[in-house]
């Protein structure tokens, strides 16, 4: 009997996991290393088109107009938005502890020197350019227009992706230079309106330096060229007619959007490690 008692009290033995839970978890850790390994080849290919390609200024000056200037006004409303939320945050939160706020402006603007306006900017180019030159490979794969170029011996890398990684690293730096003066004068309006800052004394820049100038350019290139690489490589990958581009679609965005967040990581964690 109380052997039986005993039995009853007893916790159940937790078991080894499932065998589809493990295999599931296991085809997803390989299909992860593929995918790396096929965007690692992707890049050192373009690399290699863009020193001994085929030289295509009218292509890069089409896609410099296609990802810069159709997307400045999105991204000009956008960091404006962020800028006076920022700003209007920070004052507000700064004010529980001190009622000096003649440094709001400079850590503002280290904020977004160094991470906020390249990285925001960024993950919307993410959204919008991503997504489009995924689109635009994918219906060219599902049409058989990227086979008709193998066939006539040209490789798809050299004729759509390089032309589109040269003109985003070239925009996505000018739109995150772009993206942080629209969010700095904005967080200067806010800061003047509601928390009586003059621009004389949130100008100011004491708080920045080369450091924060060159962390903040290195993830402006990064971004540029992760969003062609990743979303092409969407494109590229794309099978099973118009349902696939939308796959393809969606897929470019969360991966771009994906790889911004950890170039970020590994950007900033070396920025820190070398010089603090």
């Amino acid at each position: 009997m109380s052997h039986t008692a005993s039995e009853e009290t007893d916790p159940p033995s937790q078991g080894p996991l499932p065998v589809g839970v493990v295999k599931e978890v296991g085809a997803a850790a390989l299909a992860l290393a593929r995918t790396a390994r096929e965007l690692y080849s992707l890049f050192v290919r373009t690399l290699y088109y863009t020193f001994r390609g085929k030289r295509e200024p009218g292509a890069v000056t089409t896609y410099m107009y296609e990802i810069g200037n159709r997307s400045l006004f999105f991204l000009t409303v956008v960091m404006g938005f962020i800028g006076m939320i920022m700003a209007y945050q920070g004052g507000a939160q700064t004010k529980r502890v001190l009622p000096d706020l003649s440094l709001l402006g400079a850590n503002f603007l280290e904020l977004l020197v160094r991470d906020l306006a390249a990285s925001i900017g960024a993950l919307m180019l993410a959204t919008r350019v991503g997504a489009g030159i995924a689109a635009e490979i994918g219906s060219m794969v599902v049409t058989e227009q990227v086979d008709a170029l193998r066939m006539c011996a040209a490789d798809p890398v050299d004729y759509l992706i390089k032309p589109r990684f040269i003109a985003s690293i070239v925009m996505t730096t000018a739109l995150g230079i772009w993206s942080a003066a629209v969010a700095y004068l904005t967080g200067m309006a806010t800061a003047l309106v509601w928390f009586d800052v003059s621009p004389r004394t949130f100008s100011n820049l004491a708080l920045v330096d080369s450091v924060d100038l060159g962390t903040g350019l290195a993830k402006c290139i990064a971004y540029g060229a992760a969003i062609p690489i990743v979303s092409g490589h969407a494109g590229l990958s794309t099978f099973g007619g118009s349902e696939g581009v939308g796959t393809a679609t969606t897929r470019a965005v969360v991966n771009s959007s994906l790889a911004v967040i950890i170039l970020n990581l590994l950007i900033s964690a070396a920025s820190f490690l070398l010089f603090g």
